[in-house]
């Protein structure tokens, strides 16, 4: 069986603080079986189901999340009763009935209530799902049973009416009574002037020395004996009456308790299932109110290739507890081991917390391998197979041990149990003998646990201890702070250098004799002295470090914050871009469907069918760059102007024009907002916004240097409208083929969209040679044969490529 050293790591204490948010029987029935575990996946699961439980309490403070209550208060013990429905003729009582209807009530409340959106919370709702819908039932037991566990007088129609007879057979000896009490209020018979009960019978009170003179039944004397309770011989009848409706009544009781139970008997499983689900829930929500109180996490665990014992912000829970009574704090501790670094020397003074610092770090591994949250604002923990730790004085008189022996003892025992798995805390290794022996032998045991692959935690005075800590790169170093002003320790664990132990300054704290003290640090030899020294040194420049390392941080948290607004403020302006640029694009094709098919219209109404045409290319044309133009201001940077600065715009200047390829010269400026513009054989007017760039006189110059001795430049013909044609009649294929190639050559450097071919009927030889050429020509998108108005099948037309 593992040793977890529960009792020394004060296990039993930190259930009885979990306890504190489980109030049902059945929730501390689960938190009593609550126990360490290697189970990872369990682990995990539980942990899981905290994680959940933690959200829902924290959304459910926010009454628009619409979440159900879970109340696990007033709910009392129903093991025994749950236990006995399922007994064939076993009858409940009331009060037993009453309480399991109250678990009953609630169970099926957060079901429902989960039920609406289970998958906001699916772990929670696994477990609820197992609670069986018992609205039929509740409906049963409704308006059955006072709050008390009495039956109602509606619980049945024959008990409504024994009641009512009840009520007036009471009535009637009352009356009858009182009568009595009237006819002897004057001859000294009567104590007093009241009715009683004694054993459901009704009598009067009369003075023991004239009980002779009333005929009836004496049912009992008072405690001092100077009254007897007297049941007249009149009202003899009528108690017995009022005996046998009691009789009946509890009958009928006994006979609808025993209803009841029979109904709630048809379902006793799910019964049993639902009180065994809600004691689990309390408890995952009980280990939930724990994490939020105490301002936990859930711990993650380390691989087994990867172990790491991480903790930030780690506080120990009883001492929070203690602390916070007092309106005070713990001193957290951050701790990093890994798998090439697992053992951790602490040192420092008396008094200082070590053996809590190492108690925390024990009680923390055993709360996440209890499926708790710790108290910490990060942790990452191996699985470990078992804690073994030895702290304390063990001495014992009973079996003749000394402090040192039962050390040992112990000691010896934990090497024996010690595996690769374990988390070893060893508290003042090599204490109770002489120091250069301890000191050896605490050497010798903790490099043993090391080499054995154990995480270990060990605390010294001993210098050979510290030496070895500081000499070995797989050992980490540590030491609780000591503020040499005010000679009190800080509590705080600092990683990375052993501490001094400072029981000089400690002694001379808790009053001992200044002389005394003298005399001590008088006998101190000077390698003590000077050792001390040099540690005090290497806390100072350790402090130093440790505020530069936590300057930069800042600094580099600040940087990466910045960096991360810059980046969201440019993905928000791209994203805005991106939209207002989807929106344009809509809106343009919107605009060109619009047109496209009034375009459309007006071509088939058009008499002139070839006008109408090259005014749809114009338009097209015309939509065409407008659409350019918007697309280059949507994306665009914002603020950037579409003329970027550079050369001035002069006349003569050379220039870029959004939607033409190849550069523009610029002919006149007409005014603040337009500029005449040639490029290739199109003059045109233009926007200063569609101008991209006025050219250097380079980049002009590459459009326009000096052509090679061998090539000459002949411009093409001035085109005047967007649609041109060539007439080859008479001319045989050869010819004809030629000049429509050099005609195509001319119409694509003029931008020309749409040409004619008229080639006449003929023989059909001609047509033939020219729409063959089409087919291959690289400047033809496609050919057709023209309309009747255009020429019919003596003409061919061709669409050019952009």
């Amino acid at each position: 069986m593992p040793n977890w050293s529960q009792e020394l790591l004060e296990y039993e204490g930190l259930r009885a603080v979990v306890g504190r948010y489980v109030s049902s029987a059945a929730g501390r029935r689960e938190l009593e079986a609550m126990h360490p575990t290697t189970d990872r996946a369990a682990l995990e699961a539980s942990l899981a189901e905290v994680r959940e439980a933690l959200s829902f309490l924290t959304e459910g403070e926010n009454e628009e999340a619409g979440l159900p209550r879970l109340r696990f208060n007033d709910l009392q013990d129903v093991a025994e009763a749950v236990a006995r429905v399922r007994i064939e003729g076993a009858v409940l009582d009331g009060q037993e009935i009453l309480a399991v209807r109250t678990w009953l009530q609630r169970a099926t409340e957060f079901r429902l209530g989960l039920s609406e959106s289970p998958h906001r919370f699916p772990l929670l709702w696994e477990k609820a799902e197992k609670i069986s819908d018992f609205r039929i039932l509740l409906r049963f037991l409704d308006g059955k049973l006072r709050p008390d566990g009495t039956l109602e007088d509606d619980a049945s129609v024959a008990l409504k009416r024994l009641r009512q007879e009840l009520g007036r057979q009471k009535e009637s000896i009352q009356g009858s009574l009182e009568r009595f009490i009237r006819a002897h209020r004057d001859d000294g018979v009567m104590q007093d002037d009241y009715v009683t009960v004694r054993g459901d019978r009704f009598v009067v009170p009369v003075a023991t020395n004239f009980k002779g003179r009333v005929q009836g039944v004496v049912h009992g004397a008072s405690g001092s004996g100077q009254t007897v309770f007297v049941e007249p011989l009149e009202t003899i009848q009528l108690n017995n009456e009022l005996v046998r409706l009691i009789e009946e009544e509890l009958r009928e009781c006994h006979r609808i308790l025993r209803e009841l139970t029979a109904k709630m008997r048809e379902q006793h499983l799910e019964i049993a299932q639902a009180v065994d689900v809600m004691g689990a829930l309390e408890f995952v929500f009980g280990k939930a109110r724990f994490g939020a109180e105490f301002r936990c996490t859930i711990p993650e665990f380390s691989t087994e290739l990867q172990r790491r014992l991480h903790l930030k912000q780690a506080r120990h829970p009883l001492l929070t507890d203690v602390l916070r009574r007092k309106r005070q704090s713990a001193v957290a501790l951050d701790l990093d081991l890994n798998e090439s670094r697992r053992t951790l020397l602490i040192s420092g003074p008396n008094t200082g917390g070590k053996t809590v610092a190492m108690k925390t770090v024990g009680l923390l591994a055993l709360m996440a391998q209890s499926a708790l949250p710790v108290p910490a604002t990060e942790a990452t923990l191996p699985i470990f197979d078992q804690i073994l730790a030895d702290i304390g004085d063990s001495q014992s008189i009973e079996t003749s041990l000394s402090s040192f022996s039962s050390h040992m003892r112990h000691v010896a025992e934990l090497l024996e149990e010690a595996t690769p798995e374990s988390l070893v805390i060893l508290d003042e290794i090599g204490r109770s003998t002489d120091p250069e022996e301890g000191g050896a032998l605490g050497v010798a045991i903790v490099d043993r646990f090391h080499r054995d692959g154990c995480f270990t935690l060990a605390s010294t005075h001993l210098l050979a201890l510290k030496i070895y800590g500081v000499n070995h790169d797989s050992v980490l170093s540590g030491s609780m702070g000591f503020d040499d002003s005010t000679l009190l320790p800080t509590f705080e664990l600092r990683v990375g250098a052993p501490g001094k132990s400072a029981g000089l300054d400690t002694a001379a704290r808790f009053g001992i004799l200044p002389e005394v003290m003298e005399r001590a640090r008088a006998s101190m030899s000077t390698r003590d002295q000077d050792i001390s020294k040099f540690l005090n040194e290497l806390h100072q420049k350790l402090e130093s470090a440790t505020v530069i390392e936590s300057e930069w941080r800042t600094k580099n948290e600040e940087l990466l914050r910045r960096e991360r607004d810059l980046e969201d403020r440019f993905q928000k302006r791209d994203s805005q871009r991106v939209r207002e640029f989807e929106a344009k694009t809509s809106k343009l094709l919107n605009e060109f469907d619009r047109n496209s098919r009034a375009t459309i219209e007006d071509i088939k109404t058009s008499t002139d069918t070839r006008k109408a045409t090259e005014q749809a290319q114009l338009k097209a044309a015309r939509f065409k760059r407008e659409f350019q133009a918007e697309v280059q201001s949507a994306i665009r940077p914002e603020g950037q102007s579409a003329l970027p600065s550079g050369p001035k715009l002069v006349v003569g200047a050379k220039v870029r024009v959004e939607g033409i390829r190849e550069p523009a010269q610029v002919l006149r400026l007409l005014d603040n907002t337009k500029v005449e513009v040639q490029a290739g054989f199109l003059k045109m007017q233009v926007d200063r916004e569609e101008i991209l760039e006025v050219m250097t006189d380079a980049a002009a110059g590459s459009a326009t240097k000096k052509l090679p001795g061998n090539v000459r430049f002949e411009p093409g013909p001035s085109w005047d409208t967007p649609t041109r044609e060539i007439n080859v009649i008479g001319q045989n294929s050869e010819e004809a083929l030629d000049n429509v190639d050099r005609f195509l050559d001319k119409a694509s450097l003029g931008s020309i969209a749409r040409v004619r071919i008229i080639h006449g009927h003929g023989f059909g030889v001609l047509k033939k040679a020219i729409q063959q050429m089409l087919g291959k020509h690289p400047h033809v998108a496609r050919y057709f044969a023209a309309t009747a108005a255009e020429g019919g099948t003596g003409a061919t037309i061709a669409e050019l490529r952009d």
